[in-house]
């Protein structure tokens, strides 16, 4: 395995870029906490799993207060992809077909995984494929790019559709359908002889 690849909208994030109420924004624990109907019956806000961000004391929500949170499988995957990277030849990239890029780039900006590092730390810069190309295009790309042989990439995406045009370049992809699990991740480092 030499180029780690991830799908965004419901591979590394929940919910995707179309469902939210406009451009994503930074709100303050205390206010995300607070933001309740008065007469709720419901039990109080918790901050979320997958939250944290840059800013302490801030979470990642569109505007009606609806945070985004990353999956922790993606969350940890991503932060031992960092740690391997320090002895593995070993680069990550995204290929997405989000309708949003640029709420995607500011989630990014903001958003940090497990080890503390910024979301778009992850990720070489020039291996950022957003279109709406096909994903077969994207591998193309990143082909072109990083000289990768695709038998040498991985993929997790949670749309099958995705999966099976990409696997026919003889990339090794991983469907996820709920989001990025550790255990789809495990299943890549066994495939790759990582584990």
């Amino acid at each position: 395995m030499q180029l780690v690849v991830f799908d965004l909208d419901y591979t590394i994030w929940s919910p995707e870029m179309y469902q939210i109420d406009g451009p994503p924004k930074l709100m303050p624990i205390d206010d995300f906490l607070g933001k309740q109907p008065r007469k709720s019956r419901s039990p109080p806000r918790q901050i979320p799993p997958g939250s944290n961000t840059i800013y302490k004391n801030n979470i990642v929500t569109d505007r009606r207060g609806t945070p985004i949170t990353l999956f922790d499988g993606a969350s940890h995957a991503l932060s031992e992809i960092n740690k391997l990277k320090k002895s593995h030849p070993l680069r990550a990239a995204i290929s997405s077909r989000t309708d949003e890029p640029s709420w995607a780039h500011q989630c990014m900006k903001w958003m940090v995984v497990s080890d503390g590092t910024p979301l778009s730390k992850c990720f070489d810069r020039n291996l950022i494929e957003i279109s709406y190309a096909d994903k077969a295009r994207h591998f193309e790309s990143l082909n072109r790019k990083t000289g990768i042989a695709f038998e040498d990439m991985c993929f997790f995406d949670n749309e099958y559709w995705n999966v099976q045009s990409v696997s026919q370049l003889g990339v090794k992809c991983f469907h996820t359908p709920d989001g990025m699990t550790r255990d789809a991740w495990e299943e890549a480092l066994r495939e790759f002889d990582m584990d």
